[in-house]
């Protein structure tokens, strides 16, 4: 199916769409809620039985489950997405799933339930989807630590990921997003009686301060590097002189080089006070999805829209970490952003524009079917792992 032909099918498909994503924002789904999260992945399954025509392969790993539905072929194509949400359970009651002028609110309607709503439109579309496989974790928003190998094996047999995570302003898609560290610094002090030998302690939050001055001087603004100290901690007693502290940092950077430079920086870090103890542990979370691995999917891309009468979508960075991140290091071709377009993830403003949901299907199974046609093209320029 192309041309015309596929976005007339994709509108058609329009009713199911909106009444699938109803049913799947009206299915909460924080990220550490197992109760919850196999509640939506049944969901999902139900629904993409319908397009598959087979179940889906349930994989639960530390209480995360994983819906996959396996593809096979030289040119199969990996289409990746997550069901979690950072909404606690509860929220629907007082933010329920409403759509008023086409546009759909309610909790992980942006990110990113829209999105898997699109994929699975995208299969529907395809005349023969028996080479795309498309996996949909539940640990995304919470770093993918449990489904990580998985992600990363089934991305080592595909010529191309593409992840439905949802569009940067005006439905551009990804083609760079910042790699993420993540790591913790303990600090070890002495305490003593804040009035009456306060000298004899050793200030754990004072030599605190100290670090964090230090932390934000990794920074490097002119390339985007930054270094965040986000969650800090020093106390024992109102009257105690603190003997431990604890600083979590997050440290984001545009290429592998310059973030494990910054992790080199902090495992470095000395102590400012005599006697103060500072034990560093963390590592990089996710390498950079770097440009080189999205450009020859950003022509495909742009050229798939053209095929379909659509106006070529923009290739933005993304200061935020996916699972892209993950497939893009092991050097496989990787287009992220192909998502639902709307706005505002993670907050109360989040919403989708339910009228561009099935351009965006029609989109995404046209590359699909140009990354078919020039899978050769992809493995020629694929980076070794």
């Amino acid at each position: 199916m192309t041309g015309t032909h596929l976005i007339r099918a994709a509108v058609e498909r329009a009713p199911w769409m909106s009444g699938r994503l109803a049913y799947l924002v009206g299915c909460e789904s924080p990220s550490s809620e197992p109760g919850a999260l196999a509640r939506c992945a049944q969901l999902l399954d139900e629904i993409g039985t319908e397009v598959f025509g087979r179940p889906a392969e349930m994989i639960t790993l530390n209480d995360h489950p994983c819906v996959l539905w396996r593809g096979a072929g030289p040119s199969q194509v990996l289409v990746l997405g997550h069901f979690d949400t950072v909404w606690p359970l509860g929220t629907l009651a007082e933010w329920p799933y409403t759509v008023e002028n086409g546009i759909a609110s309610g909790p992980g309607v942006f990110d990113m339930k829209a999105g898997i709503v699109q994929a699975l439109a995208a299969a529907s579309l395809l005349d023969d989807h028996g080479d795309v496989t498309l996996l949909l974790t539940s640990d995304e928003e919470i770093g993918s630590a449990a489904s990580r190998d998985l992600i990363e094996r089934e991305a080592r047999h595909a010529a191309a990921v593409l992840v439905c995570e949802p569009s940067a302003d005006g439905g551009a898609v990804k083609i760079a997003r910042k790699g993420v560290g993540s790591y913790r610094l303990d600090i070890h002090g002495r305490a003593a009686h804040a009035g009456l030998e306060p000298h004899l302690g050793i200030n754990a939050g004072l030599e605190l301060a100290h670090q964090v001055l230090a932390l934000t001087g990794l920074a490097d603004p002119a390339q985007g590097t930054t270094v965040t100290p986000t969650v800090l901690a020093a106390m024992t007693t109102a009257n105690t002189v603190p003997e431990h502290a604890t600083a979590v940092v997050d440290t984001r950077a545009w290429t592998t080089a310059e973030l494990e430079r910054v992790g080199r920086e902090i495992r470095q870090l000395t102590p400012h006070l005599p006697g103060a103890v500072v034990e560093v542990s963390g590592h990089i979370n996710r390498y950079p999805l770097e440009e080189s691995a999205a450009t020859e999917l950003l022509v495909l891309a742009q050229d798939a829209a053209t095929d379909i009468g659509l106006a070529p979508p923009q290739g933005v960075r993304s200061g935020g970490g996916s699972d892209g991140n993950l497939t893009a290091a092991l050097g496989v071709p990787t287009l992220d952003g192909l998502g639902a377009v709307g706005g505002h993830p993670h907050a109360r403003s989040e919403h989708t524009d339910v009228q561009a949901m099935p351009a965006r299907a029609a989109l995404l199974a046209a590359l699909i079917t140009r990354i078919r046609k020039n899978s050769g093209m992809l493995a020629r320029g694929r980076r070794s792992t």
